[in-house]
């Protein structure tokens, strides 16, 4: 019996020593930045629009029908899905990718663009560009806005489909993840990229199109759910890729990879390993008042009205403050439920989220009455067992 209490002893102190150094151990292989074959590339956690690597992130390079995330989400935000499309002549023969469409065949726009993002239709590119923009100058002038509109400072758009017709075609890797980032949050959009197989309309024949995805992504990686692939003579191969994993979204751009699968699946890989999502702060969190505000009522404070999650990496969290950036000068009973201001959150110098803020009574919450009352239970405890042991002796 005693021998078997020792080896209990041994193994309690064991695992007592395993939690408490099991955080100290080094991180993994995974967790480090992977060395890959792209020329560029970049890694962007979809929902905080961080971006969490990035090589070469800003060299403007070709992308090859990567462009085609552009003319899809253009032409999700701005038709009707099912708007019937008549083939032009412009569309018909297109060089490169085709879906082979004919001129004066009918199918919705919705259809030729799972043909545009699963077969890189280079035909239903420009059909869908004629039918959106009412020719494709015009419709490359929308696709020029919205890149501006989206922060993608480094590109350039000449056609909808990405082939190689001009030195002024470009973009960057960053440019590039940003997009997809932005695009993957439409659920139409991600619908349509997430797709491996897909039957459309084939006017005059006995038959469907069957539209399998090149994104071979979608089945060599777990979770694996967008986005795009290019290859052109100049741009090489490209990628753009996505996976949700425990909820979370990444998406990467790969550009001139000759090992673009593995070098996406390695850059998701660190991302999962090396950054977690973090609640920096809570919806309702009371925040002190500070610097020359004057106070007119010690029983108002402010509130947030919603909660602030950012990925970070481990030791991050030290390097986050904040700042109250505040509409008035003075806290008082006329303030009380409007929005006052934005408690802006940094890392290091960067702001990197803003929560809006709104006056409140200043009452103990909930949570705070919580710990006030198992603090007591704690110590009334403790005072019976010690009286009890007094009284015992």
């Amino acid at each position: 019996m005693k021998h078997w209490k020792k080896v209990v002893g041994v193994l309690v102190v064991f695992l007592f020593l395993q939690v408490l150094l099991g955080p100290l151990q080094p991180t993994s292989a995974a967790a480090r930045p992977p060395q890959i074959s792209a020329e560029a590339a970049a890694l962007i956690d979809v929902a905080s629009g961080r971006i969490l690597y990035a090589k070469n992130g800003d060299k403007k390079m070709r992308i090859a029908s990567l462009t085609k995330t552009m003319t899809a989400i253009v032409a999700i935000e701005s038709a009707n899905l099912q708007d019937v499309v008549t083939i032009p002549d412009e569309a018909v023969g297109v060089e490169g990718s085709s879906i082979y469409l004919q001129k004066g065949e009918r199918l919705t726009l919705e259809e030729l663009l799972y043909g545009l993002m699963l077969r890189s239709g280079n035909d239903a590119a420009v059909a869908i560009a004629i039918h959106v923009g009412g020719s494709v100058p015009g419709f490359v002038h929308m696709m020029n806005e919205k890149a501006a509109l989206i922060g993608m400072t480094r590109t350039n758009f000449t056609n909808p489909h990405g082939l190689d017709d001009s030195n002024m075609h470009y973009s960057t890797a960053n440019d590039m993840v940003k997009l997809s980032a932005y695009a993957l949050k439409n659920p139409t959009f991600k619908k349509i990229v997430s797709t491996k197989t897909k039957n459309i309309s084939w006017e005059g024949q006995q038959w469907d199109r069957r539209l399998q995805n090149k994104n071979k992504m979608l089945h060599l990686y777990k979770g694996a759910d967008g986005v795009k692939t290019g290859y052109t003579k100049l741009a090489r191969r490209c990628l753009a890729s996505s996976a949700t994993r425990d909820g979370r979204q990444l998406a990467t751009i790969t550009l001139n990879a000759p090992d673009d699968w593995n070098d996406s699946a390695a850059l998701l890989d660190y991302g999962f390993a090396a950054f977690q999502p973090t609640e920096l702060i809570g919806k309702g969190e009371t925040i002190n008042p500070e610097g020359n505000l004057r106070i007119e009522d010690e029983n108002l404070t402010y509130v947030t009205e919603n909660s602030f999650s950012f990925p970070l990496q481990a030791g991050e969290k030290d390097k986050i403050h904040t700042k109250l950036n505040l509409f008035h000068s003075t806290l008082n009973r006329e303030l009380l439920g409007e929005h006052v201001g934005y408690l802006q959150i940094y890392l290091n110098d960067r702001v990197i989220g803003q929560i809006p803020l709104t006056v409140r009574e200043a009452v103990p919450t909930l949570k705070t009455q919580e710990t006030v009352t198992q603090y007591e239970s704690f110590w009334t405890q403790v005072w019976q067992l010690m009286l009890g042991g007094v009284l015992g002796a």
